[in-house]
């Protein structure tokens, strides 16, 4: 089990999203640095964003939820998208992802217990001639079996 770092506090999160305040449609913007900073969006920030931005609550968090790319918690050490669009989904995606999830014990936008990968859906990545694909930490993968899956999950220490 590892340890979390302690939430930002409500100071440190105005300090990230502050100097974005003047950008056109800055909301986006405030959430990737969120993310790119703590590697989630801390459920602090809903009422930071809601008050710089002069929003309600409930829309702020309708816009996190809304995005799948934004997590509310910490992501594993490495980050798994299976593709679920069509040309992967007629490839075996589903199938893919069933026993991928299955094989880690774990759900969509779930952690293995070590902290190690966390898996996420992902709407396309592009790779529709080369299909299903995934995606691990930024790399996109083409034609994923099981058995490359298995090498994939090993790689990352699942």
């Amino acid at each position: 089990m590892h340890v979390h770092a302690p939430a930002p506090t409500e100071e440190e999160i105005r300090g990230v999203v502050a100097p974005l305040a003047s950008l056109e449609g800055p909301l986006l913007p405030m959430l990737h640095a969120l993310q790119d900073t703590w590697g989630f969006v801390p459920q602090a920030a809903v009422p930071v964003l809601a008050d710089i931005l002069n929003l309600g609550r409930a829309e702020v968090h309708g816009v996190i939820s809304f995005y799948h790319d934004f997590r509310d918690h910490p992501a594993g050490r490495h980050v798994l998208k299976i593709c679920r669009a069509e040309a992967c989904q007629s490839m075996g995606a589903n199938a893919l992802a069933e026993s991928t999830l299955q094989k880690l014990g774990i759900g969509w936008h779930g952690t293995t217990p070590n902290g190690a990968v966390t898996v996420e859906p992902v709407y396309c990545l592009g790779m529709c001639a080369c299909a299903p694909a995934a995606m691990v930490d930024g790399k996109v993968i083409g034609r994923v079996d099981d058995a490359r899956m298995d090498r994939i999950l090993a790689e990352v220490g699942a």
